[in-house]
């Protein structure tokens, strides 16, 4: 082996926090994690290096430390720190529309240049979420380069020892130079010792006796979350206490004394090294992404495969052909995601044709943050307090949009899914209707109170309900990495027959009550909430009343300007039906209504899920179930909901 010219190691790290998270969240990484970034890894040696501040992370820290701020502007003066944009607010890009994408990169940009005199031109692509269209809109939004996975290029058949080079890409004659993020030094840092580190830097900067010298430098690129310094669960303890941190600035040390690597910024790794020719990438995340958007059964069938494939071919050339699915699956995954999604589109073009009022465009770019409309080794979706600051940011938009405006509705595929919904909107309320499911109430938001009493959660099976082969447990002298955590269940918990909603109609046996709800193990005689309805409508002063058609039930909804919602329920007894049966109908409420049922029996519980999170599996409160059931002989019910005062 040949020693060649030394490696140059671009560093960058990215630093985030959701909208909606805890403030004590934000002030625990300020202390565990982006301090000692700055100030012990960076400030220790590993600099210049390059960061991403999201506006999320960067709004907060202007409010509560802009002293960190100063600090990090002095070291970007210094050449030390090399500033990377991104969307604003932490948003999928390819999930915006090409109006979105660049306002969200023009704004993040512009705030760079205010806050730090930095004219940012590197892109941090969120959850490293690509799609080929991409590249012109990221050229016009002044962006010259992005990191990607090396495994995207893989996955397109480049070969490993030629993607240590950026790349340029294009589309319709418009360019962007990528980097390829090295999955081996992002499993490597901080999990394993220093010296696995040192090593394999070592090896890239040699060249075997067969084959020609390159006339230019290996770029080998580490760019991952910076949380994993400090804020992942035992990586304070491993990296600060352990000793991780010491030899790892040790080792860099020796590193540069010896001439095998040098630490550069992207710009600088650009200046120097061109690009090593032209590549058309698919669409692709990260490989563990692209399992989390599968449906269970698949991702099953995914872990099945790779085991069987064995470690060794999974991360050789094979191992790369081996996917999961495209990003946006999981808005085919998860219907609450799709729905706070769609929302947020529906109201960008509001916002456009109303003139772009500035409060509506700030919202709805904060309920453009990624985390709450996907789940994987995070909580994500899962968590109620992040969807609930997106739907308290998508209510603010509206309400400012519609301030004033009368009680109206329209029929519109609002969530795309092929089958149309009943939209009523008010300066007020907003709810959506879904004929096709029951005619169940998807969205009742309070424009007032700016919230979704609708916003909670279907209980699903998730593949790691069930047992797995991999317990994640660590090997001595090294961290276990957050994507290997598991900890198994002694059952299975209860999923949901049907996607969640506010009047949900079936026909229980007696004898069911709340704890065999709860269970999931209350099978119900008939349901309605799967049914397609026929739909009248009819205006009735400042009221609309819609007339919904099912076999053997009618089911009249009265929604009044205020967002008070009557509910006259008519149904016609089967003669399968046991006479001691109960009608009921199911309100699954992310937050409290006042609910008025005369003569109804109650069944209440909490809504629970158990999912993944960075420490294991956790059991999370998404609302209440309350159930009101009426003897099934009595053919008529009525129901009224009114926001709480």
């Amino acid at each position: 082996m040949t020693a060649g010219p030394p490696v140059l190691f671009a560093f960058g790290l990215h630093l985030h926090q959701p909208v909606g998270n805890f403030d004590w969240v934000f002030e625990q990484h300020l202390a565990q994690v982006y301090r000692p970034l700055l100030h012990e890894i960076i400030g220790g040696g590993a600099a210049p290096s390059s960061l991403h501040l999201s506006g999320p992370l960067l709004d907060w820290l202007e409010r509560h430390h802009g002293g960190f701020l100063d600090e990090l502007g002095r070291w970007a003066a210094d050449g030390r720190i090399e500033l990377l944009a991104a969307g604003y607010d932490e948003p999928i890009l390819v999930t915006l529309t090409r109006e979105d994408r660049l306002e969200q990169i023009g704004r993040m940009r512009d705030a760079l240049q205010a806050r730090f005199g930095v004219q940012a031109s590197g892109l941090w692509l969120t959850e490293r979420v690509w799609e080929p269209h991409l590249v012109a809109d990221l050229h016009e939004a002044g962006i010259r380069y992005a990191l990607v996975d090396d495994r995207h290029f893989l996955v397109a058949g480049f070969e490993r020892e030629v993607i240590h080079r950026p790349w340029r890409t294009e589309d319709g004659g418009r360019t962007l130079d990528l980097f390829p993020i090295d999955e081996r030094l992002r499993y490597l840092v901080p999990f394993r010792p220093p010296a696995e580190f040192a090593d394999y830097l070592t090896g890239l900067g040699t060249t075997a006796p067969d084959q020609p010298p390159s006339p230019f430098p290996r770029v080998a690129v580490l760019a991952d979350d910076g949380e994993k310094f400090g804020g992942w669960p035992g990586t304070f303890e491993w990296v600060y206490q352990k000793g991780w941190l010491k030899e790892f600035l040790a080792a860099l040390d020796r590193l540069r004394e010896s001439g095998a690597i040098r630490l550069v910024t992207f710009s600088e790794a650009l200046r120097e090294v061109p690009p090593a020719g032209i590549a058309y990438l698919p669409s692709a995340s990260y490989h563990e992404m692209e399992g989390w958007a599968l449906p269970t059964p698949a991702a099953r069938r995914l872990i099945k495969l790779e085991a069987e494939l064995g470690e060794a071919r999974m991360k050789g050339p094979e191992g790369a052909l081996l996917r999961g699915s495209h990003w946006r699956n999981f808005f085919a995954k998860y219907s609450e995601a799709n729905r706070m999604h769609k929302k947020m589109l529906a109201l960008s073009r509001l916002c456009r044709d109303r003139g772009e009022p500035p409060l509506a465009r700030r919202a709805i770019g904060k309920a453009q943050c990624n985390d709450a409309y996907w789940h994987g080794v995070f909580g994500g979706l899962y968590l109620p307090h992040l969807r609930n600051a997106l739907w308290h940011e998508l209510a603010r938009a509206e309400a400012d949009l519609r301030r004033g405006e009368p009680l109206g509705w329209e029929s519109d595929d609002f969530d795309c899914d092929g089958q149309e919904e009943i939209l009523v909107r008010s300066g007020q309320v907003s709810v959506v209707i879904s004929p096709a499911r029951g005619a169940g109430i998807e969205e009742l938001s309070d424009l007032s109170a700016l919230r979704n009493h609708a916003d909670t959660l279907t209980r699903r099976r998730e593949p790691y309900h069930e047992p797995m082969a991999h317990l994640g447990t660590p090997e001595e002298g090294e961290a276990i990495s957050i994507h290997n955590i598991h900890r198994g269940l002694e059952s299975l918990p209860p999923v949901d027959p049907e996607p969640r909603a506010i009047f949900q109609e079936r026909i229980h046996a007696a004898g069911v009550d709340a704890g065999a709800l709860a269970a999931g193990s209350a099978q119900p005689i008939h349901s309605w909430a799967s049914a397609m309805a026929g739909v009248s409508q009819r205006a009735n002063g400042d009221t609309l009343v819609f007339q919904l058609e099912m076999d053997r039930l009618t089911k009249t909804i009265r929604i009044h300007s205020d967002g008070r919602i009557e509910l006259t329920l008519a149904w016609q007894p089967d003669e399968s039906w046991p006479a001691d049966a109960w009608f009921t109908t199911e309100l699954s409420l992310g937050h409290p209504l006042r609910i008025d049922a005369p003569r109804a029996t109650e069944w209440r519980y909490p809504i629970e899920t158990v999912s993944q999170s960075e420490s294991g599996l956790d059991r999370t409160p998404q609302g209440e179930s309350i159930t009101l059931a009426w003897p099934v002989r009595a053919g008529v019910a009525r129901v009224s909901l009114t926001f709480p005062a």
